[in-house]
């Protein structure tokens, strides 16, 4: 038994360190190619049939490279983590292979300049992320999940139409023909399609309910979601395709899009009461964010902005599962407080993460976020996005602040007797790796990334902009946590607005629920009327009634009796006498 038990705790171990590996060799190799300039593409012919090549494509890039990197450190970290938040999991393997099968697919999708083997990952993560949505199995994980594989297929659907369209090309390794083509209407229907699968994967206004309903997975499967892969794969897909998307009138509508994402998400954050959908609502704005500069044709910022964001959001995940796991599972913050005074390590990396999703001076998140509204300042956009940038800046400021002030300020308000303790240093350990990442990984990679540093001249105000939003956020959540705005009396006077904001303005109603008994009552519908009701008449069910009469009433002359008998001969008599006459005739 204790061999068995030896056996299933090494396996997570043994991964850990095959992903830290694979982390830091991606490293080194991606400095050598930014120094070298080097891009490697490789091709490999699985099948060579007449003039039918199948082959397998591999782009190494810089970018693939980095990515790549950051992939693999979290997951490593991740998996770390898993082996003591899993620890009383019966199938722990099964759910760190699960875990390597999401990993792998990304790392998939990643290295695929072919929309072919693009599929294959893109596919991989949503059948892996169902199967780790519906891990815990019950009624609430299986009606997450669903939603989560429904709402994905949408952008499946698009990616295979795309291979279906770019058959007309001769060949599917789009990165050949983003140069030249870029003009052709063609090439603007596969934009079209391209931008319409990042968004489902990346949960854009409308297909955004499912980010939020995928927090009924494991802890460590959501730390890594919302991180570095599931969620990132439609920007990264964007980020690829950016050539294409140039001078394009869909851009702007997917700029709105965007910003309205980001504006939401700020929004339901602050109504929200539970721990795991706060920081889902985080990363929705944060895609949003990703999505936006995209759209307003800045693909190095989204990418920077990306990888920055992955650290932080990983960690401030691993913070909530142990936090989840001190209140006996429970992730209500109304019933968290003092958390600073009895585990004060999981605190600091609570605190320092959430300080760097707030764009704080010098952590990682200020030096991509900051860049990006300032570009936004410089830019000639229109006051409306202008607005929801820096709007949805200050709100993340506020649900920040907001959130600090229920975990760290407030009393303890489960039990009277509580154990919590910050002694588990298997956990610990991996999230000071990525507390460490966290605080670095900005400037490192702002002098990767960049190989000139953007300087950004503009009027003081405007350059203050992000510091004022931010302050003005802050003092709004510290002040509105001290009035208590949440208290019964007053929640109840604004009841139908703050059910509004805290549903996603109806978007689990109006985008998944809405749409899918819209649709399952049509189908229902069909169903009766032609599977059960016109072809049934005209295929077994008509035929088997037609049979039966006839069979009642050949029955009803086979009684033998007399009367019928000479009624019908009679009757044969005639009709015979009848056709003589005619013939003659």
């Amino acid at each position: 038994m204790m061999i068995k038990a030896m056996k299933n705790y090494s396996f997570p171990f043994i991964a850990f360190f095959f992903l830290f590996f694979f982390s830091m060799m991606n490293f080194f190799l991606m400095i050598y190619f930014i120094m070298n300039d080097k891009v490697i593409f490789m091709e490999w012919e699985l099948i060579s049939f007449n003039s039918l090549n199948i082959v397998m494509s591999l782009l190494l890039d810089w970018m693939s490279l980095m990515f790549m990197m950051f992939v693999s450190l979290i997951s490593a970290s991740v998996i770390y983590y898993s082996k003591s938040y899993m620890y009383s999991e019966l199938n722990l393997n099964r759910f760190i292979i699960l875990v390597l099968l999401f990993i792998l697919s990304m790392l998939l999708l990643i290295i695929s300049p072919n929309i072919i083997s693009i599929l294959l990952g893109w596919d991989g993560l949503g059948l892996v992320s169902y199967c780790l949505v519906i891990y815990y199995q019950n009624l609430k994980s299986y009606n997450a999940g669903m939603l989560t594989a429904l709402s994905n297929r949408i952008g499946d659907v698009f990616i295979l139409m795309i291979i279906a369209w770019m058959m007309n090309y001769g060949s599917w390794n789009y990165i050949f023909y983003m140069y030249f083509m870029s003009n052709d209407l063609e090439m603007e229907i596969i934009s079209f399609m391209v931008i319409i699968a990042a968004m489902t994967k990346s949960a854009q206004i409308p297909f955004s309910s499912w980010l939020p309903a995928a927090m009924a997975a494991p802890t460590p499967v959501s730390a890594l979601v919302h991180s570095s892969t599931l969620v990132t794969a439609g920007v990264y897909l964007l980020i690829r395709f950016n050539m294409l998307l140039v001078e394009m009138f869909f851009l702007k509508f997917l700029l709105l899009l965007s910003g309205l994402t980001m504006f939401m998400a700020g929004i339901s954050a602050n109504y929200e009461f539970d721990l795991k959908k706060i920081i889902a609502l985080s990363t929705l704005s944060q895609l949003g964010l990703m999505m936006s500069i995209l759209s307003m044709g800045l693909p190095d910022l989204a990418f920077f902005h990306l990888l920055t964001h992955a650290m932080f959001k990983a960690l401030l995940f691993m913070c909530a599962g142990v936090i989840i796991h001190l209140m006996n599972d429970n992730q209500d913050i109304r019933f968290m407080g003092g958390l600073n005074i009895y585990i004060p390590l999981t605190s600091l990396c609570m605190n320092i993460s959430n300080l760097a999703l707030c764009g704080i001076p010098f952590l990682a998140g200020f030096y991509s976020k900051d860049l990006i509204l300032e570009m936004v300042s410089m830019s000639n956009l229109n006051m409306l996005i202008f607005y929801l940038y820096y709007f949805s800046t200050g709100l993340t400021m506020f649900y920040t602040i907001r959130l600090l002030m229920y975990l760290m300020l407030n009393d303890y308000n489960l039990l009277c007797v509580y154990n919590l303790f910050d002694e588990d240093y298997v956990m610990l350990k991996s999230m000071f790796m990525l507390l460490f990442m966290s605080v670095i990984t900005g400037s490192m990679l702002s002098w990767v990334i960049f190989s000139v540093p953007y300087m950004i001249y503009l009027s003081l105000n405007l350059k203050l902009m992000v510091i004022y939003v931010s302050l003005l956020g802050l003092m709004l959540g510290y002040l509105i946590s001290n009035m208590n705005i949440y208290s019964v009396n007053k929640f109840l006077m604004t009841y139908k607005l703050s059910f509004f904001l805290s549903l996603m303005w109806f978007m689990p109603y109006l985008s998944t629920y809405g749409l899918n008994y819209m649709f399952l009552n049509f189908s229902q519908k069909l169903i009766k009327s032609i599977d059960m009701g016109w072809s049934e008449m005209y295929s077994g069910q008509g035929i088997f009634l037609i049979m039966k009469k006839y069979s009642i009433f050949s029955n009803y002359f086979q009684m033998n009796n007399l009367k019928i008998y000479m009624f019908s001969f009679v009757l044969w008599m005639m009709f015979m006498f009848m056709l003589l006459i005619i013939m003659n005739y």
